[in-house]
Parts: C-alpha cells; sequence; structure tokens
C-alpha cells in the first residue's frame, strides 16, 4: 500500500497540480492577515476555517490525478481495501503538508502576535488550540474531497457541484443556531470556540463531532466505491 500512496503523491506533485491549492489557500491566508495581528487562537480558528475548502479542492486534485484506468488496475492488484486507503492517506499526507504551511505561514507575514493579553491564554495554549482546530477539519476536508472525487461521482462537473455544495452548506449551516449544524462538520464551531476558549466539555463536544461526522462521509465513500468502481 505504501508504493500506491509514494505514486498517487508523486503524480500529485510532479505535475503541478499540487501548486494551485497551495497557492490558493496561502493567498487566502494574505488576505486574511492582512488586516493585523490577532492572538493564535482566534487567528488559527480562523484559518482553518479558510483551509477547509483548499483542503477539500487539494484532496479532489490527488484522488482525480490518476487515470481511470491506472484506478482499477490498482484495485484489482492491490485489493479494494488498499486502495482506497492509500488514496485517504496520500490526501492525508498531502493535507497535512498544507496544513503545517498554513500554521507557519501567519508568523512570516506578521499576522500573529506573541503579546498575551491580561487574562488571556498562553501563546502555548493558543498555537495548541490553532493545531486542533486544523487536524480536526483535515478529516472532514478529505472526506469531502473524496466525496467529490471523479471515482464517486464518475465525472468532473458532478464533483465541482458536490464539492461546491459541501463546502457552501458547511459555512452556511455553521451559522445556523438550530440542530441543522449537525448535518455538517463543525468547522465554523470550532473557530468560534478557538477564539472564546473551551472549556474541557467543549472540546471533547466539537472533537466526537468532527469524529463522528468525517467517519460518516468517509463510510459514504467506500460505499460508493462498492457500486461505483
Amino acid at each position: 500500500m505504501s508504493a500506491l500512496v509514494r505514486m498517487r503523491l508523486a503524480g500529485f506533485l510532479r505535475t503541478g497540480r499540487a501548486i494551485a491549492p497551495l497557492l490558493a489557500g496561502l493567498l487566502a491566508l494574505g488576505v486574511l492577515y492582512g488586516g493585523g495581528r490577532a492572538q493564535p487562537g482566534e487567528a488559527y480558528g480562523v484559518s482553518a476555517v479558510v483551509l477547509f475548502p483548499v483542503l477539500a479542492w487539494q484532496t479532489k486534485i490527488l484522488l482525480d490525478v490518476e487515470p481511470d484506468v491506472q484506478r482499477r488496475l490498482a484495485l484489482v492488484l492491490a485489493g479494494a481495501a488498499r486502495e482506497r486507503a492509500a488514496g485517504l492517506l496520500a490526501a492525508v499526507v498531502a493535507g497535512l503538508g498544507t496544513v503545517a504551511a498554513g500554521l507557519v505561514y501567519p508568523w512570516l507575514v506578521g499576522g500573529v502576535t506573541s503579546q498575551v493579553t491580561p487574562g488571556g491564554r498562553s501563546l502555548a495554549a493558543g498555537v495548541a488550540l490553532g493545531v486542533w482546530a486544523h487536524l480536526l477539519a483535515l478529516p472532514a476536508a478529505v472526506a469531502l474531497g473524496a466525496l467529490a472525487s471523479r471515482a464517486v461521482t464518475g465525472s468532473t462537473g458532478y464533483g465541482v457541484a458536490v464539492l461546491a455544495l459541501g463546502v457552501v452548506g458547511t459555512l452556511v449551516l455553521g451559522l445556523s443556531d438550530s440542530v441543522i449544524p449537525w448535518l455538517a462538520p463543525p468547522v465554523m464551531s470550532t473557530a468560534r470556540a478557538a477564539a472564546a476558549g473551551p472549556s474541557g466539555a467543549t472540546l471533547a463536544l466539537l472533537s466526537g463531532w468532527g469524529v463522528a461526522w468525517s467517519a460518516t462521509a468517509l463510510a459514504t465513500y467506500v460505499w460508493r466505491r462498492r457500486v461505483r468502481v
């Protein structure tokens, strides 16, 4: 399976398709941090929201790089479980690279302050909350990108529609105060919690919500791959 992961990452990088989502993410973060410095928890919480559609788009691009015939050959040679897991693992590895760039970039452009306000959280606590927000958004974004991949939707147009609806739905439902937000990953709720300073119960609730949503979306991806090669 490691060979499949390396092959998909190599195809993603060597074809230059990794450049567009990375540049889009850095450009969006540059605009975001252009307004001045913010505390790490607040800045990184919003950064996770900004990178969520970028990570989902990046996942779709990575999974769509492989030609359909090559994917079917890998399915036969490696088995269905390994072929699907390799694609998702490659997307996670690529996503971790984008998340790392997103965590470092604000310091380079002066968008995050290291000064602690009276009664505020420490720098380490703020950075830890930012890392938590990004790592909670990553699996949900990978799951959404996988659901929008050509292997599931059958065409690029349908895939773009699924991706757009998923991103817009996540942002819109995340702003709702009803029970509807549970239909979307807690990207917006995590950003608000990171800015305000969540309690232990809130951390556990949002983490469980994010894991449950991602697991459900990934299970849907696996099921769709079973009925569509």
